[in-house]
């Protein structure tokens, strides 16, 4: 390690990580890539009703952008991964299956206050689909994501490939739901998992916690985003910023979030 590297264990014990081989090609910035999940309106839009809000994630729109900036800065990609229903449903709570629905949103009927709007989530063509975190030239989009993992139905893996990415970085929402179900399938294919605690967002602490604790154990990297940009950049030889130098939460230096017009005009970059 170029850095005295650390990670959360059940997501409450500070542990060194040791520099043995594994370990060193895990935080090899030259075979990394991000994943942002889900950081799309519906989830974490301004406004009051949304087809399912993640506040906690929303919070956190701040320190995705700045997190992302910074390692786009020493050149590791960021891939936006969108869950993308057709527009009508077929593709989930119209299916004409006989078992139709995600298990997910048949579940949220159990806990969440009715929603109409739910129906039309991540449906093509509405403003649910519009990214809130910034964009860049050289970003990659996967938008073919139908249920929890980055992986199903799509070709991230094929794109992680292409890359040649061995290392995955997850970032987004929901931390327990599609954040959790990414990792799972990502470590199963043998990447590397690594999940910055100060940047995703879950439904409830309690749900990032249990999240947390489970990844660490058996999945990934729980880490802390300073700890692991002050990592990569000692990597390439770069100075870690000023701004995050002796900040161990990403959160406390990204910024307020800035306000996004309610009701404004769905992007046409999609």
């Amino acid at each position: 390690m170029k850095t005295d590297f650390y990670c959360w264990i059940e997501n409450t014990k500070k542990t060194s990580v040791p520099s043995t081989e594994a370990f060193e090609r895990w935080l090899d910035p030259t075979k990394t890539a991000i994943a942002c999940i889900d950081m799309h309106r519906g989830h974490v839009g301004p406004e009051n009703e949304l087809t399912l809000a993640a506040p906690r994630a929303r919070a956190k729109i701040p320190a995705h952008n700045l997190f992302h900036r910074l390692a786009r800065e020493i050149g590791i990609p960021v891939i936006h991964v969108q869950h993308w229903q057709r527009y009508g449903g077929i593709d989930d709570a119209t299916s004409k299956h006989w078992n139709r629905g995600a298990n997910w949103r048949h579940l949220s009927d159990l806990y969440l206050p009715p929603n109409p709007l739910m129906l039309e989530h991540s449906w093509e063509g509405t403003k649910w689909l519009d990214l809130m975190v910034e964009k860049e030239e050289g970003d990659y989009y996967v938008r073919t994501k139908k249920r929890l993992s980055a992986f199903y139905p799509t070709d991230f893996e094929h794109l992680l490939n292409q890359l040649d990415v061995k290392n995955l970085v997850i970032t987004g929402t929901l931390t327990e739901c599609c954040d959790l179900s990414t990792a799972f399938d990502a470590a199963n294919r043998d990447f590397r998992v690594l999940i910055p605690r100060d940047v995703v967002g879950g439904s409830s602490a309690a749900a990032e916690e249990a999240a947390l604790l489970i990844i660490s154990l058996h999945l990934g990297l729980v880490v802390d985003a300073p700890a692991l940009l002050a990592e990569w950049y000692a990597r390439v030889g770069r100075e870690l910023p000023e701004e995050l130098r002796g900040v161990t939460d990403i959160s406390e230096v990204a910024g307020e979030l800035e306000a996004t017009p309610v009701g404004a005009a769905p992007r046409t970059d999609r």
